[in-house]
C-alpha cells in the first residue's frame, strides 16, 4: 500500500529507491565481458568476502534474496519441524514465513513501544513464565512444543536491544537469528548488527540501504553451519562432477552480475548512511514544528541507519490519521508507506501464538514512511514537508463533526 501518484511520472516522489553513483557499470560490464554472468564468478565470492569482513564475521553466503537467507538459517541453525520460534509480530512477514518454510512456528511478541523493536520483557515473560524446561531443552506449556531460536528483527534501520536478548537466549538455550535485513550498517552499542547473534541475514532488495536488485546474505562465525548453508543453497549437490544429491536442497544462489552490483554498492555504504542521517535530520528539524507529527526515536545506546524515515501521526493533534495523509500525499506524487500490519492480525499466522500488549497496533495505525531516498534532492524533501505543511493547516482549519 502506498500514496497514490496522479501526477506526471517526472513529478513524482517516490519512497525509496535504488541509487547507483560507483562502479556499478564497470562491475556489471566485466561479467558481461567475461561472460560471468550466473550464479558462479569472482563477484559472488568478492561479495561474500566484503559482507563478512564489514559486519565482523567470519563466512558468509551469498543467497537469492533475504527470505531465503532466513530460511536456510534456520535450517543451519537445527531447527526442525514442530519447533517454536519467537519473532517479533511487528516486522515485514518474511521471518514468519521463513519459520514456517521449515515446518515450524513463529511464536508472536510484541514491540516496546520507545524504538519499535521486539520488547526483551515480554519475551522475558514468555519464557519465564509461558514455557518449560526438562531434558535440557524449553517447551512451550500451551503448545507443548520446543522453543529453539529468537529471530530479533533490526526494524527500519534501528538495532534491537540485543543483550537482554542475547542473555535470555544463553539462559534457555535458544539459538538466536539476527534479522539485519533493513540494517546493514547500524550498530549496537558500538557493535555492528549481523555480528551479535549466533547467525545473521541481510537482505540487498531495490528498496535496501545499498542493493544488488535483489538478493540477500547470510553472516556466521560457525563453520560447520556455513558449510550447510552453502551446501542448501546450491541444490545440496554431492559431488563436484556427478550429479548426486543425498537430501533437498534449494536453488538460492546469488548471480554474479548481482554480487558485482553488490560489491560496487558496499563500496558505497558509509556515504549511502551518512546521507540516510543528513536526510533523518533534516526531517525532523523541518516536521517537529508540525503538531502531531513525531519521528521515530534513536536509543542513545543505538547508531541506526534511518532505512525508512518514519513518523507518527496523531490524528487528533494532527487533524487526520496515517492512511489519510498518505493518500493526501498520493495525489501530490509523493509516495508514502504504511508500517507493515502485526502478523498475528493477518489470516496467513492466524494459528500462532501472540503475547502483545496492543503496542504494535498502534503503531501499525499511526506510522508513515516518508520518501527517503539515498541521492534524495533539496527541492523534493522541501517538497514533502511544504505538502504536509500545508495538509496539516488545512485539516486544522475543516470544521469538526461531534462524535455521536
Amino acid at each position: 500500500m502506498a500514496g497514490r501518484n496522479t501526477q506526471t511520472e517526472s513529478s513524482f516522489v517516490p519512497l525509496a529507491v535504488p541509487h547507483l553513483g560507483g562502479n556499478e557499470w564497470a562491475y556489471v560490464k566485466e561479467c558481461l565481458d567475461t561472460n560471468w554472468v550466473s550464479s558462479a564468478g569472482s563477484f559472488v565470492t568478492r561479495f561474500e568476502a566484503m559482507v563478512a569482513e564489514y559486519v565482523g564475521g567470519k563466512h558468509a553466503v551469498a543467497t537469492s534474496s533475504g527470505t531465503a537467507a532466513l530460511h536456510v538459517a534456520l535450517l543451519a541453525a537445527g531447527v526442525e519441524p514442530n519447533d517454536e520460534v519467537v519473532v517479533p509480530t511487528l516486522t515485514f512477514i518474511a521471518p514468519a514465513n521463513a519459520v514456517r518454510y521449515v515446518g515450524a512456528w513463529p511464536v508472536f511478541v510484541d514491540a516496546e513501544p520507545d524504538y519499535w523493536q521486539l520488547d526483551p520483557a515480554i519475551l522475558a515473560d514468555f519464557l519465564a513464565n509461558g514455557c518449560q524446561q526438562h531434558g535440557g531443552q524449553l517447551y512451550n506449556k500451551s503448545s507443548g512444543r520446543r522453543v529453539k531460536a529468537i529471530i530479533p528483527v533490526h526494524l527500519l534501520g534501528h538495532p534491537c536491544d540485543m543483550d537482554p536478548i542475547l542473555e535470555l537466549a544463553r539462559r534457555y538455550s535458544l539459538v538466536v537469528v539476527e534479522d539485519a535485513t533493513e540494517s546493514l550498517g547500524s550498530k549496537y552499542k558500538g557493535r555492528m548488527v549481523g555480528n551479535l547473534g549466533d547467525i545473521a541475514c541481510f537482505s540487498f532488495n531495490g528498496n535496501k540501504i545499498i542493493t544488488t536488485g535483489g538478493g540477500g546474505m547470510i553472516v556466521t562465525s560457525n563453520q560447520e553451519w556455513a558449510d550447510r548453508a552453502s551446501y542448501l543453497t546450491t541444490q545440496a549437490k554431492d559431488d563436484p562432477v556427478e550429479y548426486i544429491h543425498h537430501e533437498i536442497g534449494y536453488n538460492y544462489r546469488l548471480t554474479n552480475i548481482q554480487a558485482a552490483l553488490g560489491c560496487a554498492q558496499l563500496e558505497q555504504l558509509q556515504q549511502h548512511m551518512d546521507f540516510k542521517r543528513r536526510v533523518a535530520e533534516k526531517y525532523a528539524n523541518r516536521l517537529t514544528q508540525i503538531g502531531g507529527l513525531t519521528p521515530m526515536s534513536q536509543a542513545p545506546w543505538a547508531e541506526g541507519v534511518f532505512w525508512l524515515f518514519t513518523v507518527l501521526v496523531d490524528q487528533e493533534t494532527f487533524g487526520m490519521d496515517s492512511r489519510a495523509l498518505l493518500d493526501r500525499l498520493g495525489e501530490q506524487g509523493i509516495q508514502a508507506r504504511p508500517l507493515f500490519q502485526p502478523l498475528h492480525l493477518g489470516r496467513a499466522h492466524q494459528e500462532s501464538q501472540v503475547y502483545q500488549q496492543g503496542v504494535a497496533q498502534n503503531l501499525f495505525r499511526d506510522a508513515l514512511s516518508l520518501p527517503c531516498s539515498v541521492g534524495l534532492n533539496q527541492n523534493d524533501l522541501d517538497r514533502v514537508c511544504g505538502a504536509i505543511d500545508q495538509i496539516w493547516a488545512a485539516a486544522r482549519q475543516s470544521p469538526k463533526v461531534p462524535s455521536a
